[in-house]
């Protein structure tokens, strides 16, 4: 009589044993912000601003920079930049304008603008 008296619990740990033995479905990897595979916004182009000697340049806004302000600093730059500072061998600037600073390597047909939040402005000569 013993053993009937067992099979109900040996019943219910056969049952029970069964319970969770499927393995809970893995959760899904979280997406990766890595900043190294993150792609740069290409920039807003903004037009065109004189440069030296009249030269066009073609304005491009970067992030949190509107046309307006870029076309304004970058035309404020080019009228502020001495011909001394134009013919330095070290290129252009850097050139203070309110919270921009603005500079070009030697013969680099690029000139950037940038702040310390983090807004950017280009110009390239054309």
């Amino acid at each position: 009589m013993k053993s009937l008296s067992t099979l109900p619990v040996l019943l219910a740990v056969a049952v029970l044993s069964g319970c969770g033995a499927d393995p809970a479905p893995a959760a899904a990897p979280a997406p990766s912000s890595s900043p190294a595979t993150e792609q740069a916004p290409a920039g807003t182009p903004c037009g065109e601003v004189p440069g030296l000697q009249g030269a066009k340049n073609k304005v491009v806004a970067h992030g949190k920079t509107d046309c307006a302000e870029a076309t304004q600093v970058l035309t404020d730059y080019f009228a502020k930049l001495t011909p001394a500072e134009a013919a330095s061998p070290q290129g252009p600037g850097p050139v203070v304008i309110g919270a921009w600073t603005c500079g070009s390597g030697p013969n680099d047909p690029v000139t950037s603008c940038s702040t310390e939040d983090a807004r950017q402005i280009e110009a390239t000569r054309l």
